[in-house]
């Protein structure tokens, strides 16, 4: 066997074995952080709950100012819908309350489109904890395979849950404003 022989031999081993390590990721992923907010659930469920009010603090409105945004359905709670196209940081997608319960629970039907097509639900629990609100915000959905690579490269909870981080802290100030 040539040298030449032998390297390929061993790439072609080492791309098989990342291929077989990728397949044996789980099948769905979720991304969750979590904050307490001085303020009652009933002042900061409307934050999420209405979809014009995420301007106050989510972090991708900040990303791109001149992001395209829409809105159609019910003005807030179930049924309202939330698209948005805009430059390579947040892409393009669509967001749809699919439930909710005030003042605790909201869950969202979320479809990114660009830079990725990804289809998964986000849902932001409140709890009472005395006087304040313990916010958390969990993103989970299917991994298909080619997330299961890119996930052996990039840290889909560092990358997103530093998003989530930001927007929580942002929407703790706009709460207890």
């Amino acid at each position: 066997m040539s040298t030449l022989s032998v390297i390929l031999l061993i790439l072609v081993v080492l791309i098989a074995a990342i291929l077989i390590y990728a397949a044996t990721r789980p099948d769905t992923f979720s991304v969750a952080r979590s904050i307490r907010i001085n303020a009652p659930a009933a002042k900061v469920f409307p934050l999420i709950n209405d979809f014009d009010s995420w301007a106050q603090w989510s972090p991708w409105e900040k990303k791109d100012p001149a992001m395209k945004r829409s809105r159609s359905g019910s003005p807030s709670g179930q049924g309202a819908v939330y698209a948005w196209d805009g430059n390579k940081e947040v892409g393009q997608g669509r967001m749809e309350i699919i439930d909710t319960t005030p003042p605790s629970r909201i869950r969202i039907k979320l479809d990114f489109f660009k830079p990725f097509e990804a289809h998964n639900t986000a849902e932001f629990t409140l709890e009472p904890k005395g006087e304040a609100t313990e916010v958390r915000w969990v993103m989970q959905g299917p991994s298909p395979f080619m997330f299961k690579l890119m996930g052996l490269f990039l840290n889909m909870d560092k990358m997103v849950g530093k998003d989530f981080e930001t927007g929580l802290a942002s929407m703790k100030a706009a709460a207890e404003a």
